[in-house]
């Protein structure tokens, strides 16, 4: 009789989508080798740049989101159809900050991503091509060049970092360079920048940001803003390479991330419901004492989900001369923008505030509101929103206002989106940022401020009426 054989223990399956992920991984290796500066492999961060292998997202944390596994695929073949800015205008106010000698570095970065996976792989080859150039700019001396290079690839380095959801060795890599770029910038840059560690949560851990100073500046101290960004976007954006609204109006700006921003992750530093109400204050009395800085004309804008943080912020200062935000995140509980909009919204904001079950981060969800938060602001208040807010239903914006009791305005673009485009109001009506800048001007400049409601029509018109009247319209009259 013929002996069986032992039978042997089944071998682990590997998903395609696994193998991949680690073959990226271990191709990124060289990557990080010659152009990131791992702290794992000791090698600095202004190592010679190299070539770009994609960097990848471990298929553990692609799993931790329900809606992100059905909807992958999905994801893909959206990005296949409609391109990278699928979700908002990533590119755009990427972009912007740079100027148009970087148009071709972010639409060849556009024409090469045909699915989720190619972004980070994309911009982080289009990243060490501008380095390579800036490096040369800087041996033969053309500094200003140099510094148009340096601004642009810190910036291309970190939206490489955008769609990696995960302290990887790539992130980290990814984020050193973006560092170091920006910190090469900062020597040839044509105002006065400095770097900005605060400490918070101790463990001698601290938030990272940049102190921006105007160029020209009248004699004695001047007003200063605290620009907060979003959850997509990095301090190094917050200013302007030439011709920043706020730093041509004489202001001051500290570009500092706060708790699951940035950097902040990278450093384990995440976001909870109410952090930003330590972190405030600790950036604010920062502010205040910088010798250069008038204590009493400090205001504070805040964008996206830097709405949300940026008006918890203003809750706790009655000092603030005001407060403006804009693409709003208002929408307690962000049912919206983590449940009905683009799976990358809610993995990325499970990364910033360290949740690995989505289970507890619906929970935590539920904790992010503004209740009882708009009857605390004191300071002049201004929201700048898109009437069809994708993220954030703009009925909650005005749910918001109705609390705050000091001066406020609301200027309500008709037809516009979270970014505040795709819509004729925007192209034909006021310039938002320009708007925005004014207003901080003003009231840093204590000019008094009257409460406003102003709509931008489909033509560009501004139309004034009374937050009730606004309130009414919302609600679309059905013919008898």
């Amino acid at each position: 009789m013929a002996k069986l054989n032992k039978q042997q223990p089944p071998k682990k399956l590997v998903q395609r989508r696994e193998f991949l992920g680690g073959a990226a991984t271990m191709a990124s290796a060289s990557f990080i080798g010659r152009a990131g500066g791992s702290p794992w492999l000791g090698l600095p961060a202004s190592a010679p740049a190299g070539p770009v292998p994609p960097p990848a997202m471990p298929t553990a944390t692609e799993r931790r989101m329900r809606r992100w596994q059905e909807q992958r695929w999905l994801l893909d073949a959206v990005i296949q159809t409609v391109g990278m800015e699928w979700d908002q205008g990533r590119i755009a106010y990427t972009l912007g900050p740079c100027g148009p000698d970087a148009t071709a570095d972010f639409n060849g970065v556009r024409a090469r991503v045909h699915k989720f996976n190619d972004i980070a792989r994309e911009y982080a080859r289009a990243a060490v091509r501008r380095e390579k150039m800036a490096r040369q700019f800087e041996a033969e001396e053309h500094t200003i060049a140099a510094r148009e290079s340096y601004f642009i690839a810190s910036l291309l380095y970190g939206s490489a970092q955008w769609p990696i959801y995960e302290n990887t060795r790539e992130n980290v890599a990814l984020n050193e360079k973006k560092v170091a770029c920006y910190s090469k910038y900062m020597q040839y840059a044509d105002h006065e920048i400095r770097k900005v560690e605060i400490p918070f949560g101790g463990s001698g851990k601290s938030l990272p940001g940049y102190f921006h100073l105007p160029s020209a500046r009248r004699a004695g101290r001047i007003p200063a803003v605290w620009s907060i960004s979003g959850m997509d976007s990095f301090k190094e954006l917050s200013c302007a390479l030439y011709g920043d609204k706020l730093l041509e109006r004489g202001i001051a700006v500290l570009a500092l991330e706060g708790p699951g921003q940035g950097e902040c992750c990278i450093r384990d530093i995440h976001t909870t419901a109410t952090n930003w109400l330590q972190a405030g204050p600790l950036a604010l009395s920062w502010l205040r004492s910088q010798t250069e800085v008038d204590p009493d004309r400090v205001a504070v804008q805040g964008a996206s989900m830097g709405s949300f943080w940026g008006t918890q912020v203003a809750s706790l200062d009655d000092r603030l001369k005001g407060c403006a935000v804009r693409s709003v995140c208002h929408e307690p509980g962000a049912n919206t923008i983590f449940n009905m909009a683009s799976p990358t919204f809610k993995l990325r904001f499970m990364y910033m505030a360290g949740f690995k079950d989505e289970g507890e981060f619906d929970k935590f969800a539920q904790t992010l509101s503004l209740k009882g938060v708009g009857e605390k602001v004191k300071c002049p208040y201004l929201v700048i929103a898109g009437e069809d807010d994708h993220l954030s239903p703009i009925e909650y914006t005005y749910d918001l206002l109705e609390t705050v009791s000091a001066p406020k305005q609301l200027l309500l673009y008709e037809g516009a989106d979270h970014g505040i485009g795709n819509a004729t109001s925007v192209s034909l009506g006021p310039s938002a940022a320009t708007f925005l800048a004014d207003w901080l001007k003003d009231r840093v400049d204590s000019k008094p401020m009257q409460t406003r409601h102003m709509k931008v029509d489909a033509t560009g018109q501004v139309h004034e009426s009374t937050f009730e009247e606004a309130r009414k319209a919302l609600a679309i009259p059905l013919p008898v």
